[in-house]
């Protein structure tokens, strides 16, 4: 029997369960996320958000369960879905070239943006000054920075974005937390996780916790 899919929904998951390294992380959940929303999603470390955000991405698959995006099942024919720009786990980039350049490699597998286009996105993350600095030279927060300029630099539709604020200082978190709700307001679709209540406060429409295999709707 064919499931019935609501197109109006974004993602869509739908009794999806998922152990990881022996521990069952999610037992038979189902859950939707519709577009142009802010969602976020907390729980402690080691709880399962960061293998949530793969799954629905398609990184990883499910151990049961199908999870659906814009009305399409992953895994059938389509392992990865479109216009997705992700942060979730630590993007490996060349030490010995610039973040420039790094992000030039990536953007020539899609060949969908100009150099003007990464400048550009360069700039609003706050990295314009660093053009012509290796990426091996690089701090914390300007290594992250670049994986936020990666994640938006193609104009992608959704943003999964696992704790995007990992060392940034407090003027470069007030930049990006604006940056996100402009792009929301842009009609973008943006999941993240932070450590931090407050980021999660400020910009997430709804808010989910991962407890007890299952999402628990708390915003």
């Amino acid at each position: 029997m064919k499931r019935k899919v609501n197109i109006m929904n974004l993602i869509e998951l739908k009794n999806v369960s998922k152990s990881f390294k022996g521990l069952s992380l999610f037992e038979d959940l189902s859950v939707s996320f519709e577009k142009g929303k802010i969602y976020g999603i907390v729980g402690h470390n080691g709880s399962g958000k960061s293998v949530l955000f793969k799954m629905m991405c398609g990184f990883v698959f499910p151990d049961q369960g199908s999870i659906f995006v814009n009305g399409e099942e992953l895994g059938k024919n389509k392992r990865f879905p479109e216009s997705f720009g992700i942060i979730v786990d630590k993007p490996g980039y060349l030490g010995d070239k610039t973040g420039f350049e790094n992000l030039k490699y990536l953007a020539a597998i899609q060949n969908k943006i100009s150099d003007e286009k990464i400048k550009e996105t360069l700039a609003k993350v706050g990295l314009s000054h660093t053009i012509t600095q290796k990426v091996k030279n690089y701090s914390l927060g300007m290594k992250q920075k670049l994986a936020i300029a990666q994640a938006i630099m193609e104009d992608q539709d959704v943003l999964l974005l696992d704790e995007p604020f990992n060392g940034l200082d407090v003027d470069s978190v007030e930049n990006i937390r604006n940056l996100l709700k402009n792009l929301n307001k842009e009609g973008k679709s943006i999941f993240l996780t932070s450590h931090n209540n407050e980021d999660i406060e400020v910009l997430c429409e709804h808010v989910f916790r991962v407890r007890n295999c299952s999402l628990e709707q708390l915003k």
